[in-house]
């Protein structure tokens, strides 16, 4: 028998579950951190792996969903599902319009009191019908042609809107309870996932609506909790033993929102035509700014008993309208495609429309997310096309209307380069989004560039905020980080005044007929002290895509030189360890392309220069040898297993390079491997890539030490203590360098310290440091033993 402390505990965990869940999804006030929840939720879901007969249908764990259907199973609604009139007038006059019918059909008299309607709004979304036994849903079912709809249970319960069990703490719950509703989705959740569509190289949605309704639909609800639905409830179908009554369709509707059902914020009770005419205008204004789609307003006349009295006409009610806004989408002509270059470097191609009003407002220009999503739609330039806005959306263009079509049509050409700055455009394998290789020379990506080049993993220039950032680049002081170094105390404070203008503010200081200059004064300290940065740190400052931390202080520790990692042959960046042929292909696209070569030389020009350089690390011998090389080549069907193979017969590059076809297919290897190898070296740029390849190798292999001791093992033992401030070098950079070296910082000084590095400023530390007999050493001496011999 089941434990009764174990069932008491699964039926509170599921209570408190439903209770947060409804606080969250339903009234957006979560009452407890997602981490308590998940907690609670691990504990259910445990107790009822081990207790399966306490698994209730109202579980929030049965949201996840169970297996695939075959097939949805049809479901024959207890009372229709029936649609309503809809008033095409979209003008003040459709909603007189429907008070006037009402009025005619209670055979009411000119000066009869008006009638009072509920208003409420018209979701574009899926219609359901939610089954509530004992306050449990049973069942969840789609409209279909109003008398039989598709069981979508499975799915519904994915929902996290939808309340698996309904609250009693208000109002008694009836022995049935059909709920009618909208599922929908909201557009900043449709965004956020045609966002993940496109990063995975998948295909996006048209439009919230579709997306919803093919969601519910799914087979697998799997799927459909990957969806962001959500739901409102407005209608009612079969009723049984309620012992509570409404008078009104208001008093129903809030009688839903006690039993734990989301029910849309914006509703009314409206009297006569003039309150509807009000209520449809003010929706009009917030429709821009509602979170959701809706294509009109409802207006419902409130009493129940005044609904039964009108009745129905052609299975439509005659208590009931849908009155319609304007459409928010309109056919226009695609007059050209250009590209636009985003803060990362984006290039996304961007529609030149005639002028169209839609949604409100005079539509120009529409996205077109990057060249598959074109592609996809057969968008091309001197189209006419569907144009789609919904609230603050950007607008899009949803497909062409290809039967419209001259002939005069043509497609458009992704540019090869970059619009802004000439650099050349890369596009990922398996990425939708192509990208400008400038990075720090393009002015697009200039101000984001600069923002991570000055960040404190990687110059570490302290004071040097967003906000000073985008000022310099925004009046022109700062074009490439190389300008940074140039700056003078009298451009800071220019800049400054001149922001400050822009902005309309005055500064305290200045209202005191003061000019503050100490934070300029240390801005320029910090500039100037960020010019001898480890090497790891300037590779991470220069903002190589897929480039962090760890892979920067990789190739330094590896290459040694700057000099060294910009002149690397791709199949190098690829030999190394923890790069792939993405990071590969990246740091080779960066330092080959021109723009990016003339930022590092303007840095050099300016003495920003790595203070940390050596030798190559004599780890990276075994990198270079043949048998690597080949199999990062880029020679088809040379794996690594017959790169080994070929390395074994020819054991260099310049070897191979030097046999003839002939000998080379005299080579023991399979057949289709060898016709690839011939095929790929008859390429003019191939065999030169590979000359150059072998031609860096030997002049960088002849630079390796036999091991690291001179190297990353220059200070193996050796422990340093920091005090005060250093000329140049920042506390981060400082250690380091002495970390590169193989050295310990410590935070205090003692008979076992080595060194004691000093700056101006040093303490107490100091003083000990002579106490002890400590060797002292400044900045100078610093650099001086890393370029001293290593001692054995």
């Amino acid at each position: 028998m089941t434990d009764l402390f174990v069932a008491d505990r699964a039926a509170w965990l599921r209570a408190e579950l439903h209770r947060y869940a409804e606080a969250y999804y339903t009234h957006d006030a979560p009452v407890v951190p997602d981490a308590e929840y998940d907690r609670l939720f691990r504990e259910l879901q445990s107790i009822e792996a081990t207790h399966p007969e306490l698994r209730t249908l109202d579980s929030p764990t049965q949201r996840v969903g169970g297996s695939a259907l075959k097939e949805l199973q049809p479901v024959r609604h207890q009372v229709a599902m029936l649609s309503i009139e809809t008033e095409t007038d979209t003008t003040a006059g459709g909603a007189e319009a429907f008070d006037a019918r009402v009025r005619r059909k209670l055979e009411l008299a000119e000066d009869a009191p008006p009638i009072e309607y509920a208003a409420e709004l018209k979701f574009d979304g899926l219609a359901v019908n939610l089954r509530y036994e004992d306050g449990v849903l049973v069942q969840a079912a789609t409209r279909g042609d109003g008398e039989v709809g598709e069981d979508v249970t499975h799915n519904a319960r994915t929902i996290r809107d939808i309340p698996l069990r309904l609250r009693d703490d208000k109002l008694p719950i009836p022995r049935v309870l059909e709920v009618r509703g909208e599922i929908y989705m909201r557009r900043d959740d449709f965004e956020r996932l045609n966002e993940r569509q496109r990063e995975r190289g998948e295909k996006t949605f048209i439009n919230p609506r579709n997306t919803a309704a093919g969601a519910l639909r799914q087979l697998d609800p799997a799927i459909s909790a990957q969806r962001p639905l959500s739901f409102f409830a407005y209608g009612s179908g079969e009723i049984l033993d309620w012992n509570f009554a409404p008078q009104t369709h208001a008093e129903f509707v809030q009688a839903l929102a006690d039993l734990g059902l989301p029910v849309c914020e914006h509703h009314s009770v409206a009297q006569g035509a003039g309150g509807l005419v009000e209520f449809h205008e003010y929706i009009a204004a917030l429709r821009d700014q509602l979170p959701f789609d809706i294509d009109g307003v409802v207006y419902k006349v409130n009493s129940l008993a005044l609904q039964r009295q009108l009745g129905f006409r052609n299975r439509e009610p005659h208590w009931a309208v849908a009155h319609k806004y304007p459409a928010q989408e309109e056919i226009t002509e695609l007059l050209d495609i250009e590209v636009q270059v985003g803060r990362t470097g984006a290039i996304t191609p961007v529609a030149r429309l005639k002028p169209v009003f839609v949604g409100g407002v005079t539509v120009t220009n529409a996205t077109l997310h990057n060249e598959d999503e074109l592609r996809r739609k057969d968008v091309r330039i001197g189209d006419w096309v569907i144009v789609r806005r919904a609230g603050d959306v950007i607008p899009e263009i949803v497909a062409a209307v290809a039967e419209r079509r001259s002939g005069s049509e043509r497609q458009f050409v992704m540019p090869t380069q970059c619009p802004v700055c000439g650099s050349h455009v890369v596009r990922e394998e398996g990425e939708a989004i192509a990208r400008c290789s400038g990075g720090l020379a393009c002015r697009a990506q200039r101000v984001q560039a600069l923002i991570h080049f000055a960040g404190r993993r990687m110059m570490d220039i302290d004071g040097l905020g967003d906000r000073y950032i985008e000022s310099l680049v925004d009046f022109g002081y700062v074009e490439s980080p190389a300008d940074l170094y140039r700056l003078k105390l009298e451009d800071l404070l220019e800049m400054k005044q001149r922001a400050d203008a822009r902005d309309g503010v005055t500064p305290e200081t200045v209202l005191n007929g003061k000019i503050a200059t100490k934070w300029a004064e240390n801005l320029i300290t910090a500039i100037a002290n960020s010019r001898r940065p480890p090497l790891a740190r300037l590779l991470f400052a220069l903002g190589i895509r897929h480039v962090g931390e760890a892979t920067a202080k990789m190739l330094a520790e590896y290459l040694g030189s700057l000099a060294n990692v910009r002149s690397a042959p791709r199949a190098v960046f690829a030999a190394l360890p923890d790069i792939g042929q993405v990071v590969a292909e990246a740091l080779f696209d960066f330092f080959d392309e021109k723009n990016n070569e003339r930022v590092i030389d303007a840095l050099l020009e300016a003495g920003v220069a790595p203070a940390d350089e050596h030798p190559p690390a004599a780890k990276l011998a075994p990198r270079l040898a043949t048998s690597e090389l080949l199999a990062h080549a880029g020679i088809p069907k040379l794996t690594e297993i017959r790169a080994k193979q070929l390395a074994a017969q020819v054991d260099s590059l310049g070897k191979l390079l030097a046999l003839t076809p002939l000998e080379r297919n005299a080579l023991d290897l399979p057949a289709e491997v060898l016709g690839e190898l011939n095929t790929w070296l008859q390429h003019e740029q191939n065999s030169a890539a590979l000359h150059a390849l072998d031609a860096w190798c030997t002049q960088i292999l002849a630079s390796v030490p036999q091991s690291d001791e001179s190297a990353s093992a220059r200070f193996a033992g050796k422990t340093f203590v920091l005090t005060g401030t250093l000329p140049t070098l920042s506390r981060d950079a400082a250690t380091a360098l002495i970390e590169a070296n193989g050295g310990k910082v410590s935070g205090s000084v003692s008979k076992k310290t080595h060194y004691v590095l000093a700056g101006s400023e040093a303490g107490s530390k100091l003083d000990k440091a002579r106490d002890l007999g400590v060797t002292i050493i400044d900045e100078a001496g610093l650099l001086a033993l890393l370029e001293a011999p290593a001692q054995a």
